[in-house]
């Protein structure tokens, strides 16, 4: 809910940058330039929408797949870090890990100069005189540098009085770690996805006299996964599709690799908790893409629908057995590929897809061309505007993932995973796209890896210590 104080907020903030000259305030009126409303989903892979050769079951995703048809949906799009923070502090800031060395959770940024010399597009918008909703999860560990109109501040829902449930979570008190699953005690309408859904409806709801970017960031499908029973109901577990698993595939994975690999996927298998596992990730899918189409529909049915771009992404992928990991955290196409579409009035066409490698480092060069605004000089990434007028358009880049002292490039035909050490793989991405055959010593392909390698970015900060060493 948002309280009074909110909206005397907002009122008092219009006041103010209603008397701002027109050289700090560019975008004063509604409807002036576009609106923007931002959905960001954490830990969700790309199951819920087609992908040739990787997750071929039942997914209950009707609005997210809906959004992927009205616009313009990248297939082929890729976070520049697998883990929560680096990857959002990287798209929203526009700055790539490799130039800061935010390459995992938990870094001191406080004192970061590639950061500190760098403006999220949140604040560039604010500063345009945008009305900012921040709903939700949105950065991670990172001030972004604004003081919204409107904030719903991130939680995550309590556990289950009898959680854990699986034999693979323990329990410390009240607390129960992450790897667990099963039924919620809440009522829908009190989880807390729900709620940072309802302030963006109600952002939604208002009467603006000037522009908005509006947010919705929701935790699940992050663990724990404790949803309400009907979502699991959905996914029988004797209908269920597995994702497609190879028992040997880690036999061609060097060392640094094998290191990535959380026990999770080993331990649900041993305990007969695979299948519930599985079916509790993809009933957390689809409440959270009920939630997003709860915003969605709230959309359509304002002033606005027609000036307002629509931006879905997911922050990183996922692995749910794949590769035998359970978690995010890897360079492979499971932890890295992300939804990413965008709709944009009159730009755009239903039912576009662009297959070009792309990644959320676009994110902010796009938002600023879409709305007429100067791209920072600061800014990696490229403004996808061209692929959103017509998919066609030529567009062949690589796109890079870093993740602690690791580094991957993904082109249209293969992915390259550098480790800290030197070691590396290769795989054909149009002939393996589970990524079960390493060619990265094959006599074959030694062109390949050399050509790749010789495009991977340096390191420029490397802030992250393993074991005591620096790296």
């Amino acid at each position: 809910m948002i309280s009074d104080r909110y909206i005397s907020l907002r009122k008092a903030l219009t006041l103010i940058l209603g008397c701002l000259p027109l050289t700090q305030l560019h975008a004063a009126k509604q409807g002036d330039v576009p609106n923007i409303l931002l959905l960001i989903i954490d830990d969700q892979n790309t199951w819920q929408l087609e992908r040739a050769g990787r997750y071929a079951g039942k997914v209950v995703a009707p609005n997210i797949q809906r959004l992927a048809e009205s616009g313009v949906n990248f297939t082929h799009a890729y976070t520049a870090s697998p883990k929560c923070s680096p990857s959002r502090t990287a798209f929203l800031n526009g700055v790539a890990p490799w130039k800061s060395g935010h390459t995992d959770n938990a870094l001191d940024l406080k004192d970061n100069p590639a950061l500190m010399n760098s403006t999220t597009f949140l604040k560039q918008f604010q500063d345009q005189g945008y009305f900012i909703c921040q709903s939700g999860k949105i950065a991670h560990g990172y001030d972004i540098g604004i003081n919204p109109d409107i904030r719903f501040n991130h939680k995550r829902d309590p556990a289950p009085p009898d959680a854990p449930f699986n034999g693979i979570s323990k329990r410390n008190g009240t607390k129960v770690t992450e790897s667990d699953w099963g039924p919620t005690h809440l009522d829908e309408s009190e989880m807390n996805d729900t709620l940072k859904a309802d302030t963006a409806i109600k952002a939604l709801q208002m009467d603006h006299d000037r522009p908005f970017l509006i947010t919705c960031g929701l935790f699940l499908p992050h663990m724990a996964w404790w949803i309400p029973q009907r979502y699991l109901d959905m996914y029988p577990l004797d209908e269920l599709t597995l994702p497609p698993l190879n028992d040997n595939d880690l036999d061609d994975i060097p060392d640094e690799g094998l290191r990535l690999i959380s026990g999770t996927y080993a331990a649900a298998i041993e305990k007969d908790q695979y299948r519930k596992g599985v079916q509790a990730y993809l009933g957390t899918t689809t409440y959270a893409d009920t939630q997003m189409g709860r915003v969605l529909d709230a959309l359509e049915a304002s002033p606005y629908k027609d000036n307002t771009i629509v931006v879905l992404i997911s922050d990183h992928g996922f692995h749910v057995g794949e590769k035998h990991h359970w978690q995010k955290g890897t360079l492979w196409e499971d932890g890295t590929n992300v939804l990413f579409m965008i709709r944009a009035p009159g730009v755009t066409q239903p039912g576009q897809v662009a297959d070009n490698p792309v990644s959320l480092l676009d994110l902010y060069p796009t938002l600023m061309e879409l709305t007429g605004q100067k791209i920072p000089d600061h800014v990696d990434g490229r403004s996808l505007v061209p692929l959103l007028k017509d998919v066609n358009s030529p567009h062949s880049y690589p796109v890079f993932s870093a993740y602690q002292d690791h580094i991957a490039i993904r082109t249209e035909d293969y992915r390259l995973i550098q480790y800290s050490n030197g070691e590396m793989e290769l795989y054909d991405s149009q002939k393996d796209p589970n990524e079960w055959i390493n060619l990265a010593q094959n006599p074959e392909y030694q062109s390949v890896v050399k050509e790749l390698s010789a495009k991977l970015p340096d390191f420029e900060m490397l802030p992250y210590v393993r074991e005591g060493k620096e790296k």
